[in-house]
């Protein structure tokens, strides 16, 4: 690592959680670090480790720094370093990628009038629709601006060269890359647009809600039932639950869990979800299940149960047991108290069934006006309740419903024809690809209106 790099941390004085800060890394070029900093200077309860890169070359260096360092809940970071070592951030890493805006744009032009530069202009990075809305606005005429779009891997001399070739008869550029208006000083007018600190504050308490409800939502109250399913007369079922609970007892996954009896031929298990999350391997399937038939002899049954106390967790997941039970096979079932039920949850690790106990006439009706059915929307309304006001993107909706990305995404077009849901902000939830769209679900709100009408 060269001199110029650095990596640094700044801790706030509140933890989200007793013990535990939220993490997040900044990747920036070293004049938009005192940007930054302002921006993050009314956060706590979060340490920002800086990533300081004084040239593009440098950045899968700070990047490499960055990530060879303290864990990371986040990732904050401009288009530029966010392409250039997309391959090294971990799938798992929630990432907001931050996008030249149109306040940035639209300070460049009134820096530009200030030194009285001809109209003429050259505008790299931004989305063509950021700068048709700026420029409409400011009364241009289409001819006097060219715009070049944000390309991956676009290098700064092709940048450079545009700009020279657009710009024969005079003019000036507006740009966001260090690197291009450092190539052209000295050949044509250059304005560098800047992150506004508003922009930056704006993505990172939106990243850092989007991590706290993470957490949140995997320090929730669980339960786990698993029961012995009725034996053959010669065979012990008070010997099946003992080694049950010590194949339980000695599974890693269990290790942090409180495992006690639950009548002759069961157990409970409290611990939060996230453990659940992991020993289910995402509600796909339970191993343990099959461990117990191989290795004991016995068919076990599973239940889970998330809700908002402990009590609430144990009476869902009883409920659930005794539905896995009647499979007449080793399956488990989950149960939350928002409606969601999700299994059998087998060896062949299909998850079959995600559906919301019941739905009254509202939502019948409100089925009827977008053109879903019933079933659909009732899975819609889990997932809301899930996300208990959290956005998601097209990809996530899918995989909560368990259906393909390109049939997520035609839903979200339908959802939003019927004003079911709502754009709200933009985040790179895949390594690969520009960021997407995140939209805020709007069911609930809609079956009230019916409600009331």
């Amino acid at each position: 690592m060269t001199g110029a790099l650095a990596v640094q941390s700044d801790v706030g004085s509140t933890p989200y959680i007793v013990g535990m800060t939220i993490t997040v890394g900044v990747v920036l070029h070293a004049r938009s670090r005192p940007v930054f900093e302002a921006a993050a200077s009314t956060l706590t309860g979060v340490t920002l480790r800086w990533a300081v890169y004084p040239t593009d070359a440098d950045i899968p260096a700070a990047a490499a720094d960055l990530l060879g360092g303290e864990r990371l809940d986040g990732l904050l970071l401009g288009l530029l370093p966010y392409d250039a070592c997309r391959q090294l951030w971990p799938p798992e890493l929630p990432i907001t990628v931050i996008r030249p805006s149109a306040l940035s744009l639209a300070l460049a032009f009134s820096a530009a009038r200030e030194r009285k530069l001809k109209p003429t202009v050259s505008i790299d990075t931004f989305e063509p629709d950021t700068v048709s809305e700026v420029t409409t606005a400011l009364g241009l005429r289409p001819s006097q601006v060219h715009s070049l779009p944000y390309r991956p891997g676009q290098p700064a001399p092709e940048i450079v060269q545009h700009h020279l070739g657009v710009l024969r008869r005079g003019g000036h550029v507006i740009t966001s890359r260090s690197e291009v208006a450092n190539r052209l000083r000295g050949k044509l007018p250059v304005v560098q647009s800047l992150t506004v600190p508003s922009t930056v504050r704006a993505e990172l308490n939106a990243l850092t809600l989007r991590i706290r409800s993470q957490w949140a939502n995997e320090f929730r109250f669980a339960a786990g039932v698993f029961l012995v399913s009725d034996q053959p007369r010669d065979q012990d079922v008070d010997r099946a639950r003992v080694g049950l609970t010590t194949l339980l007892v000695n599974t890693p996954e269990f290790a942090d869990a409180w495992i006690e009896n639950r009548g002759r031929r069961g157990l409970v298990v409290l611990a939060h979800k996230a453990l659940f999350d992991d020993v289910t391997h995402n509600w796909v399937t339970v191993p343990v299940l099959d461990r117990a038939d191989e290795q004991l002899g016995v068919r076990v049954a599973a239940g889970f149960g998330i809700g908002g106390s402990a009590r609430t967790c144990v009476a869902l997941a009883e409920r659930a047991a005794a539905r896995a039970e009647a499979e007449g096979q080793p399956a488990a079932y989950l149960i939350e108290d928002t409606g969601v039920i999700i299994g059998p949850m087998t060896r062949d690790g299909r998850p079959t069934e995600f559906t919301l106990r019941d739905h009254g006439p509202e939502l019948e009706t409100l089925a009827g006006r977008v053109g879903l059915s019933p079933a659909t929307l009732s899975r819609l309304v889990s997932v809301e309740r899930r996300q208990q006001g959290q956005t998601l993107s097209p990809s996530e909706l899918a995989n909560a419903l368990g259906i393909t990305d390109p049939s997520g995404r035609r839903l979200v077009r339908k959802l939003l024809s019927a004003g079911l849901i709502v754009p709200d902000g933009s985040a790179q939830t895949h390594r690969k690809g520009r960021p997407t769209t995140l939209y805020r679900l709007g069911i609930d709100r809609a079956l009230s209106t019916i409600l009331d009408t």
